[in-house]
């Protein structure tokens, strides 16, 4: 038992929390009116965290990114481009080995942005451009607000037989939860901006909550429903096995498109770091959205983005541990 001890206590308080998130939905998932206000604490922490990531980021590394164009373009084509591709040929493997709804959750994760806060500590780990993993991190949350739902009604929907009609009533849902409390939370920085930056864990913790928040909701809708009892273990499996495979081939591809393309160490870090990962923060939100039609079968929808964001942060924070070493050996 002592390697297990040792697993669980290398374990974050992250995915901790995740665990117990999906234990407790199992165990005493919500009904009825407390889940439709769970819900709606949901959406209030959402737009909380978006607040808080506009008051602490600072106008002058969104501009100092903003100038290096080029590396930001790289991150917004592998982000929203190649990935989305890759999830597209995979796509008959996915049909072979998932039914619909964890198919369409497989290739929603690859349609979504990249991921702000981890993405930025794992390039800071590795000896990275700080400032530029800022800018194209928030970039990328910024511009999955009108780039996710448009891939979303292109590829994810029809994979399922079904077509969607992208109303502007969408786009406006999502800009609501996400964009305007940034907005927000960019003009309230000049009075708490200092404070923010003094408390580093509010965001990091309102983070987490908010995801642990949502995925409960999520999987009490599927328990309560009975969703659950139609995945066949060997689907999970594939499940599994798919992220891995997509995230090591992103990365690879990432770190060898940089280096093709002459970026010194530092921005080929941001490109890998910033162009692989995928958010969880600003996937669910979007998702409750997007797919608020589907009901109950979002917690299984919601499945490949939970295994595929643990995987890329302790993949990640390998390759950023390994990268910080070696710079200062060198």
């Amino acid at each position: 038992m002592a390697w297990l001890k040792r697993v669980i206590v290398s374990w974050d308080r992250f995915t901790v929390g995740l665990l117990i998130s999906v234990v407790t939905a199992i165990l005493v998932p919500c009904r009825g009116d407390f889940a439709h206000w769970v819900e709606k604490a949901g959406d209030v922490a959402v737009m909380l965290l978006f607040f808080l990531y506009g008051a602490k980021l600072s106008r002058r590394s969104v501009y100092e990114g903003l100038m290096n164009w080029r590396l930001q373009g790289v991150v917004a084509l592998s982000t929203f481009v190649m990935i989305p591709i890759i999830g597209l040929v995979f796509l008959p493997l996915f049909n072979m080995t998932m039914p619909p709804d964890l198919t369409m959750g497989m290739l929603y994760v690859c349609m979504l942005p990249s991921t702000v806060q981890s993405s930025i500590a794992f390039t800071s780990i590795a000896g990275g451009n700080v400032a530029a993993a800022v800018c194209a991190a928030s970039v990328s949350s910024l511009l999955g607000v009108f780039l996710t739902p448009l891939l979303v009604g292109l590829f994810v929907m029809p994979s399922k037989g079904e077509g969607i009609r992208l109303e502007w009533s969408t786009f406006v849902d999502i800009c609501w939860v996400i964009l305007v409390p940034f907005i927000v939370g960019q003009i309230a920085r000049i009075w708490i901006g200092p404070w923010i930056k003094k408390h580093q864990q509010v965001t990091s913790w309102t983070d987490q909550s908010t995801i642990w928040l949502i995925v409960y909701s999520a999987f009490s809708h599927a328990i309560v429903s009975g969703v659950w009892k139609e995945v066949p273990l060997i689907s999970l499996v594939a499940v599994v096995v798919c992220c891995a495979v997509i995230l090591c081939l992103t990365l690879f591809l990432t770190a060898w498109m940089s280096k093709r393309l002459g970026f010194p160490r530092e921005d080929r870090i941001v490109v890998v770091f910033c162009g692989t990962k995928k958010s969880m923060a600003t996937g669910i939100p979007m998702m409750n959205v997007l797919f608020s039609g589907l009901g109950p079968a979002m917690g299984v929808l919601a499945l490949p983005l939970m295994i595929f964001h643990q995987m890329q942060l302790m993949i990640c924070a390998v390759l950023a541990k390994h990268w910080g070493k070696a710079q200062q050996k060198s």
